[in-house]
């Protein structure tokens, strides 16, 4: 199979895109900047240059590839306009491209934030989006586009929304003491490990008869403030059990669709499990 992967050299592909090469799949990756991963090519994957702002550079990039894994995005520093422009009209350059070539399977990495502030019963795919940031809500508007492509043009899309994904070294977990240090430390976050993102990334690509659908992805429970602040070794504040629950990250979400479907089972069903096997 070969395969076009967006956002290579980010937080997920770079550790996505070295599993792919590894079950034997041709992987070309969408550069702006070759050098830029040298590393991935130095292991197989084809350098591919192309930028999701200039569509004209996209239609060689899919031409004669199996699928499209698009993680490719910008948020971090980015201006609501950005955000708009590479989340949004960035990707349904590219999957109006995948349709023209004939590409027959495109997943889309999105975000469990897009189902907005938190409720009382966990999130299932078929919720409203209801998003409350610029990041989410691009998210949410691509979605919407990408199946409406699916409906209208055939896309094969695959959405797979992703919890707050975390490990191998990854900066995320920690950086986001900066807000879990504010929250009442019982209040829980979904996160999900790189492999097992890489797990979920892999099942939809391979399954049959799956577009046009949306997943959840995430571990097996969720995980409280308190954990996550006890592996950095942070203290917690006396009055952090009087502190209100943060709606606006409680984004727990029901993965049932994904397991029945695919038979998704994370490797790190728990925070603990990935600490325990030495993989933070």
């Amino acid at each position: 199979m070969k395969i076009l992967v967006t956002g290579a050299t980010g937080r997920v592909g770079s550790r996505l895109v070295p599993r792919l090469l590894q079950r034997g799949y041709s992987v070309g990756v969408l550069v702006r900047q070759p050098s830029q991963a040298q590393a991935l090519k130095d292991q197989g994957a084809e350098m591919i240059e192309g930028d999701l702002l200039q569509p004209d550079s996209l239609s060689h990039a899919v031409l004669n590839r199996d699928a499209v894994i698009h993680l490719g995005a910008f948020f971090r520093g980015a201006t609501p306009e950005e955000t708009q422009a590479v989340n949004v009209a960035g990707t349904l350059a590219l999957a109006r491209s995948a349709v023209q070539a004939g590409v027959s399977r495109f997943l889309f990495a999105s975000t469990n934030l897009v189902y907005g502030p938190g409720q009382s019963r966990l999130f299932q795919e078929e919720d409203p989006p209801n998003p409350a940031a610029p990041y989410p809500r691009a998210k949410a508007a691509a979605e919407h586009a990408l199946m409406e492509l699916h409906r209208d043009h055939g896309l094969g899309v695959q959405i797979l929304r992703l919890a707050f994904v975390y490990g191998e070294g990854d900066p995320h977990l920690a950086e986001g003491l900066q807000w879990f240090r504010h929250w009442n430390h019982t209040q829980r976050i979904h996160l999900v490990h790189h492999t097992d993102v890489a797990q979920a990334v892999i099942l939809a690509m391979e399954a049959k008869n799956s577009e046009g659908q949306i997943y959840n992805v995430a571990d097996g429970e969720p995980v409280t403030a308190a954990e996550i602040m006890k592996i950095h070794h942070e203290p917690i504040d006396e009055t952090a059990k009087d502190r209100p629950l943060d709606w606006s990250w409680l984004q727990l979400v029901d993965t049932t669709k994904i397991r029945d479907r695919f038979g998704f089972s994370p490797l790190y069903p728990a925070l603990r499990d990935a600490v325990e096997a030495g993989v933070l």
